[in-house]
Protein backbone atom coordinates (compact mmCIF):
# COMPACT_ATOMS: atom_id res chain seq x y z
CA UNK A 1 0.00 0.00 0.00
CA UNK A 2 1.22 3.50 -0.82
CA UNK A 3 1.25 6.32 1.73
CA UNK A 4 0.82 10.02 1.04
CA UNK A 5 2.31 12.94 2.97
CA UNK A 6 -0.53 15.15 4.23
CA UNK A 7 1.82 18.16 4.20
CA UNK A 8 3.27 18.14 0.67
CA UNK A 9 1.62 15.27 -1.20
CA UNK A 10 4.75 13.12 -1.57
CA UNK A 11 3.81 9.48 -2.13
CA UNK A 12 5.84 6.72 -0.52
CA UNK A 13 5.73 3.66 -2.75
CA UNK A 14 7.06 0.54 -1.00
CA UNK A 15 7.97 -1.02 -4.35
CA UNK A 16 10.41 1.85 -4.95
CA UNK A 17 11.49 2.50 -1.35
CA UNK A 18 13.56 5.63 -0.71
CA UNK A 19 17.05 4.65 -1.90
CA UNK A 20 18.37 8.21 -1.58
CA UNK A 21 17.81 7.89 2.17
CA UNK A 22 18.91 4.28 2.64
CA UNK A 23 15.50 2.60 2.31
CA UNK A 24 15.62 -0.44 0.07
CA UNK A 25 12.88 -1.15 -2.50
CA UNK A 26 10.31 -3.51 -1.04
CA UNK A 27 10.32 -1.83 2.40
CA UNK A 28 6.80 -1.53 3.81
CA UNK A 29 5.84 1.84 5.27
CA UNK A 30 5.39 0.18 8.68
CA UNK A 31 9.00 -1.04 8.51
CA UNK A 32 10.56 2.38 7.86
CA UNK A 33 12.92 3.50 10.63
CA UNK A 34 11.33 5.69 13.31
CA UNK A 35 13.57 8.59 12.34
CA UNK A 36 12.57 8.48 8.66
CA UNK A 37 11.05 11.73 7.38
CA UNK A 38 9.40 12.78 4.12
CA UNK A 39 12.22 13.25 1.60
CA UNK A 40 10.35 16.15 -0.01
CA UNK A 41 9.39 18.28 3.00
CA UNK A 42 10.90 16.69 6.12
CA UNK A 43 7.57 15.81 7.75
CA UNK A 44 7.60 12.89 10.22
CA UNK A 45 6.03 9.49 9.49
CA UNK A 46 2.96 10.55 11.48
CA UNK A 47 2.16 13.03 8.69
CA UNK A 48 1.48 10.22 6.22
CA UNK A 49 -1.86 8.55 5.54
CA UNK A 50 -2.57 5.32 3.64
CA UNK A 51 -3.82 5.65 0.09
CA UNK A 52 -6.73 3.31 -0.58
CA UNK A 53 -6.46 2.53 -4.26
Amino acid sequence: MKYKCKICGYIYDPEKGDPDNGVEPGTKFEDLPDGWVCPACGAPKESFEPMHE
